[in-house]
């Protein structure tokens, strides 16, 4: 089981930005991938990161969007790549390594959420095809180049949410009866913690480490644009001025969404800022396999607690039987393991 013990009396917290984090922190002749590297917090690491002098590539399903938004950062190659089609993944995948030796930060972060039920080509449900299963191919197929930076970081956006489902049963819903775009949600958010501790358990010996991310809740991002009410105007205001309770608001008043629960929220600048620090941070040096949120590594909860939202990590998150189980269905549907 994973050593979730937090850092005491550390030196950032919930509030810390990115640009803090990334202060003073040079990254030259580093070669990085962001996924869902153009909008959102995304794009702040994408800024963030160009700075500090690396080499990047952001793979887009949306090739427009992301050559508008990524116009004026410098060292950006934009690569096309649909996470939910496995011969786009590899075709990204290929051309990487045919123009790059080594890979010294891969960051997961591209995902969605609260889908009605909705399946990919080899029908699978939409969340686990996207926000895992996507993830777990290309990490895979990006293994050499991973393997030859010697000390490389692999950084999975993950959310509290893993702290309401376990890896279920039927996983992919084949009942149909069972599906609930929350539960799809948070089932694909419990497989990148998952996913995370295996893959460090795997890779270390190659200097592979792996980290699992809550960066927060963002009500200004795009990840639920497809069930927002919010307007991207709107949106960009809220974050311009740090009116984060505007977007949510609105999404109160659609959805009923009980705000209570939440002890704070963030700002694209600080919820870029935990995903920064685990793919940069040099206090994470010899870690690995550890789920971290507000810029430290999180707790453990006990199995007694219920759900909330005041952090914490499930231990049906790190349940190594459910990593293993996971990684067999991963490798089953892609065809691609470790080795």
């Amino acid at each position: 089981m994973s050593n979730q013990e937090p850092i005491a009396n550390y030196k950032f917290n919930y509030k810390t930005t990115a640009n803090k984090v990334m202060k003073n922190i040079n990254l030259s002749g580093k070669t990085i991938i962001i996924t869902g590297g153009y909008s959102g917090i995304g794009l702040e690491m994408t800024k963030q990161l160009s700075r500090a002098g690396v080499k990047i590539i952001i793979p887009a399903r949306r090739m427009e969007v992301a050559k508008k938004n990524l116009s004026k950062i410098k060292n950006i190659d934009i690569l096309p790549l649909d996470l939910t089609n496995p011969e786009s993944i590899h075709q990204f995948a290929e051309s990487f390594l045919q123009n790059n030796s080594k890979l010294d930060i891969l960051i997961n972060s591209s995902g969605l959420m609260y889908l009605p039920l909705k399946r990919d080509s080899r029908g699978i449900e939409y969340h686990f095809a996207t926000n895992h299963l996507g993830h777990y191919q290309l990490t895979m197929e990006l293994l050499p180049a991973l393997k030859n930076a010697k000390n490389s970081r692999v950084i999975n956006l993950s959310s509290r949410a893993q702290q309401m489902t376990p890896l279920l049963e039927d996983w992919n819903f084949e009942k149909i009866e069972n599906y609930n775009p929350q539960i799809g949600y948070q089932q694909s958010k419990t497989a990148n913690v998952l996913f995370s501790i295996k893959l460090d358990e795997l890779g270390k010996k190659y200097g592979i480490r792996s980290f699992a991310v809550h960066p927060g809740m963002i009500p200004m991002t795009n990840i639920g644009r497809q069930n927002s009410p919010i307007t991207p105007w709107l949106r960009y205001l809220a974050d311009y001025f740090k009116l984060i309770h505007i977007p949510v608001f609105f999404n109160t008043l659609k959805s009923g969404f009980d705000r209570s629960k939440y002890r704070y929220l963030k700002t694209i600048a600080q919820g870029a800022a935990t995903p920064l620090w685990t793919a940069t941070s040099p206090d994470l040096e010899g870690k690995g396999g550890l789920y971290c949120e507000d810029l430290n590594i999180s707790r453990l909860m006990t199995s007694e607690e219920v759900d909330n939202f005041a952090g914490g990590l499930r231990p049906h998150s790190i349940n190594p039987d459910a990593a293993n189980r996971l990684w067999h269905i991963s490798k089953t549907i892609t065809g691609l393991d470790f080795e």
